[in-house]
């Protein structure tokens, strides 16, 4: 597994952070425990609500320069998923300077019918940033969505990964996965 933190930047307070203080920085901000229904229909006594995580600036664009080490050479575009992977596509796209385009749930239903919010031109080379991925099921299916479209996924990359399948799920879909921090890294014990 590929981890890439170390020459982000987390606020101005704390010009270098390592991934440690990344994963404490989102647990602090994100973790809850109780009993709760993920999306993809498992049952966990956490959920880290990525919501907590980015809607705080300094970590949000944190995550935003993260992704950037991502970026290949052949990459043209970010892409994220709604509505979880809006703000992170936005901030890496701020952090590079590439465009981003926003992967609808199923599209739209007046006005231009769009399936993507922004420009996906054929043979985009596209980055496609994630919140937490536990089966890796949504952002399967935004990158099902570019291909058909005529864009070439180069890889998806997660803040978290709840080490639920994930990784197993879009290798096996033939796609280059990597995460940022995984549940262990915020000191998480799978139940």
């Amino acid at each position: 597994m590929t981890t890439k933190v170390g020459t982000c930047t987390l606020g101005k307070e704390n010009p270098t952070v390592d991934r440690k203080e990344l994963a404490t920085a989102i647990k602090d901000a994100a973790y809850l425990e109780g009993d709760f229904v993920l999306r993809s229909g498992k049952r966990s006594k956490y959920y880290i609500d990525k919501y907590r995580f980015e809607t705080k600036p300094h970590i949000l664009s944190e995550l935003g320069r993260c992704f950037a080490e991502y970026v290949g050479s052949e990459t043209t575009l970010i892409a994220g998923a709604e509505l979880g992977g809006v703000a992170l596509a936005a901030a890496t796209s701020l952090a590079t300077g590439l465009p981003f385009i926003i992967v609808r749930n199923a599209k739209k239903d007046y006005g231009t019918s769009n399936l993507f919010e922004g420009v996906l031109e054929k043979g985009a080379c596209v980055l496609i940033v994630e919140d937490v991925a536990t089966t890796g099921g949504q952002v399967l299916e935004a990158a099902k969505a570019i291909t058909e479209s005529g864009g070439r996924v180069e890889r998806i990359v997660a803040v978290l990964d709840r080490l639920q399948g994930a990784r197993e799920n879009i290798e096996a879909a033939g796609v280059v996965f990597d995460a940022l921090l995984t549940s262990a890294d915020l000191g998480i014990r799978q139940t």
